[in-house]
């Protein structure tokens, strides 16, 4: 519980003390979003904004998790977990990089993205099932059981963090929406790892777990300084999916993947009205939204910014109380 508060504090301070800078510099250097014509008018105001923020949560949860983690997991388990939210953080800088330095707003194409994504998330697939802290097996919620899911849980893996990263890279488009509603996942994520241990997990990986779900969280939240309404920097794909990592890698190593669906259903819901749109486009030559994914589809209908984040939130707050419960019981 003390290294817990220890890397509230640091990751909280961290953000705070870095923002300033690195938003002079990022606009120093030119670093500016590049709206892309969507249709919506509201976002043609933001363009030069800088992007790339997720740099200053990515670092600071690193420093905070990586300094107050326990000793005994420090490296053997903390440190792959957060060298693989960073590397998914850096597939998102790379896209970032080529959407504000060479003004190519599509940044990386669909391909170069799922294929880095994919070798990533297959050697965190393996770490997870080859970790003594871990192994192949995941947790039912609203029950006890325990499903081994034997050598298929690599695949398994693989997909859950693939269409993780994705369904919260697509949440960032709102501002202040991601930072908000990631910041109150990784509190519930954190909750859950203080009872894994009185549910079988084990307990080093537990108190590791709960170590980077608080610094993940007061990142969010120092992030969210500078990026509320109206945001002074984005945190671009570069924090969208370093936190997807973040999130997905301790998900994972609680054994509550599955958990995913329940405290994460925006991130579901995100991501499921953008495969539907796209999937009603093809099939009926018609539109289901209006835009997608799902919080455009509220922008194009008039709904503020402000009151996005707050019905998103509020939503993520019951589904996490729900997830919460279907860990104690």
């Amino acid at each position: 519980m003390q290294s817990m508060v220890f890397a509230l504090l640091a990751a909280f301070l961290a953000v705070l003390a870095m923002g300033p800078f690195v938003i002079e510099k990022l606009r120093r250097l030119n670093f500016g979003a590049t709206e892309r014509n969507y249709g919506l008018e509201t976002h043609n105001k933001k363009t030069g904004t800088p992007i790339m923020g997720g740099i200053m949560i990515l670092a600071a949860l690193a420093l905070a998790a990586l300094v107050f983690s326990p000793a005994q997991t420090r490296w053997s388990l903390m440190l792959p977990a957060v060298l693989f939210a960073l590397g998914f953080g850096g597939i998102g800088f790379l896209d970032d990089f080529i959407k504000a330095v060479r003004k190519r707003p599509e940044g990386l194409s669909a391909k170069q993205k799922i294929a880095l994504q994919v070798l990533l998330s297959l050697a965190a697939a393996l770490f997870c099932y080859f970790s003594p802290y871990v192994g192949s097996k995941i947790y039912i919620p609203f029950t006890d059981i325990q499903w081994d899911l034997g050598i298929w849980y690599i695949p398994f893996a693989v997909f859950t963090i693939v269409a993780t990263t994705n369904s919260v890279n697509l949440m960032d488009g709102v501002d202040g929406l991601l930072s908000t509603v990631t910041m109150i996942v990784m509190v519930a994520l954190g909750l859950v790892a203080l009872f894994a241990q009185s549910a079988g997990v084990d307990a080093q990986a537990a108190g590791a777990m709960s170590v980077l779900c608080a610094a993940t969280a007061r990142a969010c939240l120092g992030f969210l300084r500078f990026n509320a309404y109206p945001a002074r920097v984005f945190m671009g794909d570069t924090g969208s999916f370093g936190l997807g990592g973040a999130y997905v890698m301790a998900s994972l190593l609680l054994r509550q993947p599955l958990l995913i669906l329940v405290m994460g259903v925006m991130y579901v819901a995100e991501s499921l009205s953008d495969i539907l749109q796209i999937l009603s486009i093809k099939y009926r030559h018609r539109r289901l939204l209006r835009m997608a994914p799902l919080h455009h589809h509220f922008e194009m209908s008039g709904v503020s910014e402000r009151k996005i984040v707050l019905v998103f939130a509020l939503i993520t707050i019951a589904a996490c109380a729900v997830g919460l419960l279907s860990t104690t019981l």
